[in-house]
């Protein structure tokens, strides 16, 4: 019988919500209880073995199969003592953040994390986090939708640090251009609204994980300008050029040639 105990699932909104235990897969590995990081017995499994069930379904992932994600050729009885193993340390390092819950739930044959209880994952954090930029941006809330995607952000330390297999290395590449859609909009958000460091910052970072971004090249010239620097508006036409050509043997688009032409000739039309 499953068993769901710790505190209360709360309802609020869950870009709002602070979990006692979070599983951190966005740039390195961490585990983070009662808001500190701690260190868990046996590295390398541990790591392997929440990262599985964190990427997994939510409805849990069967026995047979977590032994071999975890411990691949080995004997199941051993496999298999060394999972209850992993589990009871994990109980104990984490249950007193989660009320004495246990942070992985068994019913049958098949084992979740227990969310209920308040473990959760720094991606399903990011994906709420943007999803409710996204609501509140459709109902009209900007600003509510620009603070929900810079905690979002906050968030991004790096790329999934789990690629596997092919669904975790699609869950990457998601999650990567999910962060890009979020800041090519605050990028355009403080460049509409005047503030051309902040604009410039974000579409900085931006091309930091994608060079061939062309819109955010173009934003970066504009925000250049606004700043009173043509030179350096030039110069980052130039850098996207010399990326575009070694990376694809493409030229810029149109709409690059034409904004570096505006820039170069008659910046005042910008």
């Amino acid at each position: 019988m499953e068993s769901v105990s710790g505190p209360a699932a709360s309802h609020q909104d869950p870009a709002q919500v602070e979990r006692p235990v979070l599983i951190c897969l966005l740039g390195s590995f961490r585990l983070c209880s009662a808001g500190r990081a701690v260190q868990a017995r046996g590295g390398g499994k541990t790591e392997a073995l929440l990262s599985c069930l964190a990427l997994g379904p939510i409805s849990g992932i069967a026995r047979a199969a977590l032994l071999d994600a975890v411990w691949p050729g080995s004997e199941p009885v051993l496999a298999g003592q060394s999972l209850n193993s992993l589990l009871y340390s994990l109980h104990k390092l984490v249950g007193d953040a989660l009320g004495g819950a246990p942070p992985v739930l068994r019913r049958d044959s098949w084992y979740r994390l227990n969310r209920e209880a308040g473990v959760s994952t720094d991606v399903e954090q990011f994906h709420a986090l943007a999803d409710a930029g996204e609501s509140r941006g459709h109902e009209g809330d900007t600003p509510g939708a620009m603070a929900a995607y810079r905690r979002a952000l906050d968030l991004y330390r790096g790329d999934l640090c789990v690629s596997t297999d092919l669904s975790s290395v699609m869950e990457r590449e998601r999650l990567r251009a999910r962060y890009l859609t979020l800041l090519a909009r605050l990028a355009d958000y403080y460049y509409a609204a005047g503030d051309y460091v902040a604009g410039l910052d974000h579409a900085l970072r931006l091309l930091a994980t994608d060079p061939c971004r062309e819109d955010a090249h173009r934003l970066v010239m504009r925000c250049y300008l606004r700043q009173g620097q043509r030179a350096q508006a030039l110069r980052q036409y130039r850098l996207c050029e010399q990326v575009l050509r070694v990376e694809f043997d493409a030229p810029p688009e149109p709409a690059t040639r034409a904004l570096f032409e505006q820039v170069r000739l008659d910046p005042g039309s910008v």
